[in-house]
């Protein structure tokens, strides 16, 4: 590597243009706030809600809370008022946030791709069953998230998870979120590199600094050395992808802006090679774009993607390497795609002869006790402990070869399938209804009773490592990576044979991240009402199968597809 590396020059101004019209960007002198959000937190640095939870809130109760707090400070410690039963989804963009309120709380512990110990593990399902009312799901984000949680109970809970490694700091709100990693890392036979001290080191530089704790929305980080990309790198607004430089060696390339919603945007690769000890501050650089040349006058243009989208890939580039880094990235080209996602479900080799076991939660959804049986099990059976992913699974580190059949049958008792059908391995749901106040429609039991009937009608389907997946969203916001998947569903209120508005959901088709990347295909006016979905994906998958070509996937075959096929 160039000296330059070692000997970094002081940062020096690029020449970024001045815009015409302010956007709130700090760096342009724009600081005054243009919106309540970056009002609120001008007023006070978020994270000085922790002491008035633990000193004041949780002493006085519900009622005590300032509502500045309550929506919004209260995101930077992980916790959001979750939705008041009984209200449909019709309701959800006409009423005031404080009417969505109930008086508890969603709670969403970050693990930021922490192998979790059996202890750790315990202490999470144990939280879930004295707090939470059992509830427990694995999200996406690779994360613990909770239900019912009561704002006189959090500082027990905060001091659990603490004795057990753990923590919500910065879980939500527009901060550093939870950082994806790779499940496998430092074990899988066939990493490039392991990135698990890089992320060590962000999480003890940056988390809980005021310095990152006001950016202009949420930034999300995924960090992975697979060669098969198991983080979702391109849907992240900073991703660290293993690769190797002929001269130097493995390394990482740098992808940043990439996000899905309503405006979605794959990530820009730098295609550029950093070592492992220059992650944290590249990562320091990348938040520092953000919280400094972010728009902040309007929320929906507030993600680091949109600014990558002005810039582009070359100039946000140039500004990182001379205002934020003081030296030139050393060019290297992006490393290849692979084909789909590995969410290492099954049985698999580690580089130190003992294996890993990933089992499937179904949606994601499981519970204090189930986490708790988990923690007997890894105990039990001497495993390293585990890892969450990216796809609501769960992955065991360090079991015995000879020991892991007996762990597999065991797993499967308590409803945490290593051998799952394609439907339960391939299906995501987000939150929904039940507990979100954004959501339009019911995903996690609809998801649920959508994979028994598939069950039923494809008892066989057996479509290995490209199985086909399905995304379920209740609202806009793509929780769930909607845009990305085989078949993406947004929730939202339809038209149903009888003219009433009933759940349902806007398809997409052939969503999918690595070599295929891409956010599917939207068929004009196509929706599908709830009651109707078990049908319209058995047709759908029937005429996959009747049509494809030897070998075609899922997204090859809808880019190809005649219309009436897929409708």
């Amino acid at each position: 590597m160039p000296d330059l590396r070692f000997k970094p020059a002081a940062p020096q101004k690029t020449d970024v243009p001045r815009p015409k019209r302010g956007e709130g960007q700090w760096a342009f002198g724009y600081t005054e706030p243009l919106n309540k959000n970056e009002q609120s937190k001008k007023d006070d640095d978020p994270l000085n809600v922790r002491d008035r939870i633990l000193y004041t809130y949780s002493k006085r109760g519900f009622d005590s809370i300032d509502p500045a707090d309550l929506r919004g400070r209260f995101r930077w410690m992980g916790l959001y008022t979750q939705r008041k039963p009984g209200i449909d989804g019709g309701k959800t963009a006409t009423l005031e946030e404080e009417e969505l309120d109930d008086r508890y709380f969603m709670m969403r512990v970050r693990t930021d791709g922490q192998l979790l110990s059996h202890r750790a593990v315990r202490a999470l399902g144990t939280i879930g069953q004295d707090f939470g009312r059992d509830t427990a799901d694995v999200t996406d984000r690779e994360n613990i998230q909770y239900h019912w949680i009561e704002i006189e109970n959090v500082p027990e809970i905060w001091s659990r998870l603490e004795d057990a490694g753990l923590s919500t700091l910065e879980a939500c709100g527009d901060s550093p979120r939870p950082f994806l990693g790779s499940p496998v890392a430092g074990v899988a036979v066939d990493e490039i590199i392991d990135g698990t001290w890089a992320l060590d080191e962000i999480k003890r530089r940056y988390i809980g600094d005021p310095k990152f704790s006001n950016f202009p929305r949420k930034f999300k980080t995924a960090l992975t050395g697979h060669p098969s990309h198991d983080v979702s790198p391109e849907t992240n607004d900073v991703a660290f992808v293993g690769t190797i430089h002929p001269e130097f060696g493995p390394g990482f390339d740098v992808w940043v802006g990439g996000g899905l919603s309503t405006n979605p945007h794959l990530t820009e690769k730098l295609g550029v090679w950093i070592p492992l000890e220059a992650v944290p501050d590249v990562w320091e650089g990348v938040a520092g774009i953000f919280r400094d040349y972010g728009y902040r006058r309007l929320r929906s243009k507030a993600r680091l993607k949109f600014l990558v989208a002005d810039w582009g890939g070359p100039k946000f580039r140039e500004v990182l390497e001379n205002e934020y880094l003081g030296y030139l990235l050393e060019d290297n080209p992006s490393p290849v795609s692979p084909i789909g996602h590995r969410d290492h479900i099954g049985v698999h080799p580690q580089k130190d002869g003992n294996v890993y076991v990933g089992v499937a939660p179904t949606v994601g959804r499981v519970s204090g006790t189930l986490l708790v049986q988990l923690a007997d099990l890894i105990e039990k059976y001497g495993a390293s402990g585990a890892r969450l992913t990216p796809y609501q699974k769960i992955v065991i580190l360090g079991v015995d070869p000879l020991r892991a059949p007996d762990l597999v049958d065991e797993l499967d008792v308590i409803g945490l399938s290593a051998r799952p059908s394609t439907w339960r391995r391939n299906t995501m749901a987000c939150t929904g209804i039940e507990f979100c106040k954004l959501a339009i429609v019911d995903t996690k039991q609809r998801s649920h009773d959508l994979i028994d009937e598939l069950e039923r009608r494809f008892p066989d389907l057996d479509l290995g490592d490209q199985g086909i997946t399905v995304n379920v969203n209740g609202c806009p916001n793509a929780c769930a990576r909607t845009q990305v998947a085989d078949i993406g569903l947004k929730g939202q209120l339809v038209t149903d044979e009888n003219g009433e508005q009933v759940e349902g959901f806007q398809v997409h088709l052939g969503g999918a991240t690595g070599l295929q990347a891409n956010f599917g295909r939207k068929l004009r006016q196509h929706k599908v009402t709830s009651a109707g979905l078990d049908d319209y994906i058995s047709s759908l998958v029937s005429n996959y199968l009747e049509d494809r070509e030897q070998g075609e996937s899922f997204t090859t075959w809808v880019a190809r597809a005649d219309e009436e096929l897929v409708r």
